[in-house]
């Protein structure tokens, strides 16, 4: 008998839908934080707060960050996530004439599975930038398409032999998105000219873009018993979504201290930005939020060193055909519940005490876990919780949902797991 789509599958596919890049990732969180009764601040503008409240503050449009204030100071919880996921960025000036059609030129956003992106429908999201009224006060306007504009096909195999042997792309020559036909007139402002017909403006008065591609399809359940999520994006949605989800739940006037969800852009390429978990704008968020509250700098640094983080990304589930890709004794099967994420190089965040306040969380609530240690003869991914918290150094402990096809246009993962995501948040933020 399939499974029915459950409420936490369901608000997932939905927010993925929502979420067609970081600026689209936030707009979907801050709409569900207006929903919720948490209140709007700003970077550039004095805070002011009480106890007993709760607030957001957008970062740059691509990262934002949401908290509780408990009723008195108590103790600092925080977990972070990231709202980029790998895609191809447009280059400026990306209209492009080859051979009669209408290519776009386009960038490697993360570490992509290249393979997986041909031959599908794509659209395009982000924002683009109009002139205003003055040079410090363009005008942004978040746009998705939403319909199939472009794809990457294939070469033929009959002009491509070995490709099923071989298969190498190369993302300048091989991954040019096929845009439209043209003939003769063709020229290489036909993106612009089609940009800003579609924006009802004059090409003139677009000064610049951040759109990427992105798979059109939306996500779906699979599986003979519909035990599956399939969909673009799981990487790092899953987590956004179950942070936001847990953050959501706290009520503050019931509760003692600070929680604090970080949705940071820029992951996928290193977190050394402005908006990502490697700069300042995490401590300056905690430092501001102590002085509204008129608490000391001394009192934030003794939280911090008392605190607890939750660094929450996608891990790799057991591969059914590649087993011996997979440490013998570490490797997290699908369904199997949340997955701890434990390396010695610290690429994930976490020590024994943090691996066993995890497991107690769990293990008093009947939570599915599971572990997870790379290969020690292969190199493995990172995330966001060793960068974040080498800057705020608080105990942080890296922890995901089990996914298969990491990286790659379309990815999986078991449907109940996201249910103990959301369950673990939950319980990480509550007043106990």
């Amino acid at each position: 008998m399939a499974e029915s789509l459950d409420r936490n599958s369901e608000e997932l596919l939905g927010f993925i839908n929502e979420a067609a890049s970081p600026y689209h990732t936030v707009e979907a969180v801050v709409k569900r934080l207006d929903k919720a009764g948490f209140s709007r601040l700003a970077l550039a503008e004095p805070w002011q707060m009480a106890n007993g409240g709760r607030y957001y503050v957008p970062v740059y449009g691509s990262t934002v960050m949401a908290f509780t204030v408990g009723r008195q100071a108590g103790g600092l919880r925080l977990a972070a996530a990231h709202t980029d996921f790998p895609c191809f960025r447009l280059k400026p000036q990306s209209g492009m004439v080859k051979e009669g059609y209408g290519v776009l030129n386009v960038e490697k956003y993360g570490g992509m599975l290249l393979r997986t992106w041909l031959d599908r429908p794509l659209s395009l999201a982000g924002k683009v930038v109009l002139r205003g009224a003055a040079p410090f006060e363009p005008q942004v306007q978040l746009v998705d398409f939403a319909r199939p504009l472009l794809t990457i096909p294939s070469l033929a195999i009959h002009m491509d032999r070995d490709v099923n042997d071989e298969g190498k792309l190369n993302a300048q020559t091989d991954m040019l998105p096929l845009a439209t036909l043209g003939g003769e007139e063709l020229t290489a402002e036909f993106f612009l000219t089609w940009l800003a017909a579609e924006l009802g403006v004059k090409a003139e008065d677009i000064l610049s873009y951040e759109l990427s591609a992105y798979p059109w399809e939306q996500g779906c359940l699979c599986g003979l018993q519909s035990e599956f999520i399939s969909a673009p994006r799981l990487d790092n949605l899953t987590s956004v979504a179950a942070v936001l989800a847990g953050i959501m739940a706290v009520e503050p006037d019931k509760c003692n201290g600070l929680r604090l969800a970080a949705f940071f852009d820029n992951e996928e390429v290193g977190s050394q930005t402005k908006q990502g978990a490697g700069s300042a704008v995490l401590m300056q968020v905690l430092e501001r939020i102590y002085m509204a509250l008129g608490r000391t700098r001394s009192e934030l640094l003794a939280d911090i060193a008392g605190g607890f983080m939750l660094s929450v990304d996608v891990a790799h589930g057991l591969h059914p055909n590649h087993p011996d890709k997979y440490d013998p004794s570490n490797k997290p099967l699908l369904g199997g519940g949340v997955v701890l994420k434990q390396a010695a190089s610290q690429a994930y965040a976490g020590d024994a005490e943090a691996v066993a306040v995890v497991r107690g969380l769990c293990e008093q609530d009947d939570i599915a876990w599971q572990g997870f240690v790379n290969r020690s003869d292969m190199r493995g991914g990172s995330t966001l919780g060793s960068i974040a918290s080498a800057l705020v150094p608080m105990r942080t402990m890296d922890i995901g949902v089990p996914i298969l096809a990491m990286h790659s246009a379309r990815e999986i993962m078991a449907a109940r797991d996201q249910g103990d995501l959301v369950k673990l948040l939950t319980i990480f933020y509550s007043c106990s």
